[in-house]
């Protein structure tokens, strides 16, 4: 395979469609708007969702209930394999957490998940633990220390 070789895949490259270039293009007349009305006119664009004033279908629907969603609190998760990267007997915290990419964005706070094996004894703050990240930090001997939640913004 050399550079001059080189060619784009079959039906890649398609030939801009030229409107209003007479009718034998398939493109002439109406230019493919179809015929009068709104959406025929130069300039025209209908945001999502409008059904010509109409009241529209989300807004006839009743919003009625509870929902859970908007009341959870989101953690960043944060497995504890990952935490084999600081020393032993290191305090990890959610500044050591973010110093070393572990984790990123907003949230109210971290969970520590027990996926994997920790292998070293380490004191842990975070804002939650699984039943079973808990049990593996402190079989090693380590502490879990666990810090307020924060508001969620």
């Amino acid at each position: 395979m050399r550079l001059h070789t080189l060619k784009p895949r079959p039906g890649a490259k398609t030939r801009r469609k030229r409107l209003g270039q007479g009718e034998s293009s398939g493109h002439g007349r109406t230019s493919g708007r179809g015929g009068k009305g709104q959406s025929a006119r130069s300039g025209s664009s209908i945001r999502i969702g409008f059904e010509g004033g109409q009241m529209p279908l989300i807004r006839r629907i009743p919003k009625r209930g509870f929902n859970n969603a908007r009341h959870t609190i989101r953690y960043l998760p944060v497995n504890l394999d990952a935490l084999n990267r600081f020393a032993d007997g290191a305090r990890v915290d959610e500044a050591a957490l973010r110093e070393v990419g572990l984790v990123n964005g907003r949230a109210a706070g971290i969970k520590i998940l027990g996926d994997g094996e920790l292998k070293r004894k380490l004191t842990v703050c975070a804002h939650a633990f699984s039943a079973s990240a808990r049990a593996k930090i402190e079989s090693l001997g380590g502490a879990c220390e666990k810090v307020g939640v924060a508001p969620q913004t």
